[in-house]
């Protein structure tokens, strides 16, 4: 019988919890969203997080361990974040767990946020070769999710090093940031990526790229700016309630918010892309690793897998984002290398990785 790992994830505004098998096979992963409570506020409101995570912790447990086909008390190993993250978020599951791992007398296992992105591409290859073994170690690694765009090399299981990171805004803040100035809905990455779906002849000039020269680290508040300053000239920021616009007016509106969304879209794309190939490139990977929830944006995942002569391992769309099953994989590298951490375990809000 495989070791069997129940992973809780609570950085932010994801309510998850997913069960794995040898660090690999995904038995259950249940993510309980709360975007329709923040998309009203345009990004996740920390205290309203908290409590909802407390609403819904039980359930997704629940559901969790029976759509695993695991009873609680087979469980081998408990695992939670423990950081980077929200605070009171991060609270919710990292007590969960502990109160788990005590009264079932199971180790505990506390995860970083960012390893445990790393570690999904571990059950997107499910029971074939792992990156470890195909293509091997060292490999390149893009995070990029709304709280962090980090360039780490992973020399081995458990050896990171932080090679290059975000100097203002994250990625993810970036695309949520753009489709308020748009007038799209929140989370902005997906709106963004479908307002682009449908741009036609793009006829605008090209946002600005931040490349920083002799560095790997990235900037998106100047590409952000860029695009506020596009939109006003269009007419479009500040947005205009007017009863009586034509529906010419309406059709041109639309038209502009595809084709500022696409070029929005295209300039942080194109930066990560040459990044994360100028990382893999320097440092000698043999493959290239992506995780976030920004790597589940579409023209991302194409234009990296189209540039890059080297292996390109990329989760599901429903792994990159926030999810429970990938904190249980991690858990599975850190237990065989026998760390366990006891109930004294706190959370660390800015947890570092490398």
């Amino acid at each position: 019988m495989g070791l069997k790992i129940l992973g809780i994830e609570t950085s932010c505004d994801e309510t998850a919890v997913g069960v794995v098998e040898d660090g690999c096979r995904l038995l259950s992963n249940v993510v309980s969203s709360q975007v329709e409570l923040h998309s009203p506020h345009g990004g996740v409101v920390p205290e309203v997080a908290s409590r909802q995570h407390i609403r819904d912790m039980a359930p997704a447990l629940e559901r969790a361990l029976a759509d695993s086909g695991v009873a609680l008390q087979d469980v081998d190993v408990v695992a939670a974040t423990y950081g980077p993250g929200l605070a009171g978020s991060l609270l919710t599951g990292l007590n969960t767990a502990k109160a788990l791992a005590f009264s079932l007398g199971k180790p505990l296992v506390g995860v970083n946020h960012l390893e445990g992105h790393i570690y999904a591409s571990w059950l997107a290859r499910g029971d074939t070769e792992s990156p470890a073994d195909s293509p091997g170690f060292p490999l390149a690694c893009l995070v990029a999710s709304g709280g962090h765009t980090d360039l780490i090399l992973m020399e081995g299981h458990g050896i990171y090093r932080l090679v290059g990171r975000t100097r203002d805004d994250a990625a993810g803040e970036a695309f949520d940031k753009a489709a308020r100035i748009l007038g799209l809905g929140f989370p902005g990455g997906p709106e963004i990526q479908k307002a682009s779906e449908n741009a036609q002849d793009n006829d605008l000039p090209p946002l600005p790229r931040a490349w920083m020269r002799d560095t790997l680290d990235f900037s998106f508040s100047g590409v952000k700016t860029a695009l506020l300053h596009m939109a006003q000239n269009q007419g479009l920021y500040p947005p205009e309630v007017d009863d009586s616009s034509r529906p010419e007016d309406e059709e041109r509106a639309a038209r502009l918010v595809g084709e500022l969304a696409a070029n929005f879209q295209e300039s942080v794309v194109e930066v990560m892309v040459v990044k994360t190939l100028e990382m893999a490139k320097r440092y000698n990977a043999k493959g290239i690793v992506l995780g976030g929830g920004v790597t589940a944006n579409s023209r991302l995942r194409a234009e990296i897998t189209r540039a890059s002569n080297l292996p390109v391992i990329i989760p599901p769309p429903v792994l990159c984002t926030d999810n429970g099953a990938m904190i249980a994989a991690c858990a599975y590298f850190q237990y065989e290398r026998g760390e366990e951490n006891g109930l004294d375990l706190d959370i660390d809000p800015a947890l570092p990785l490398g």
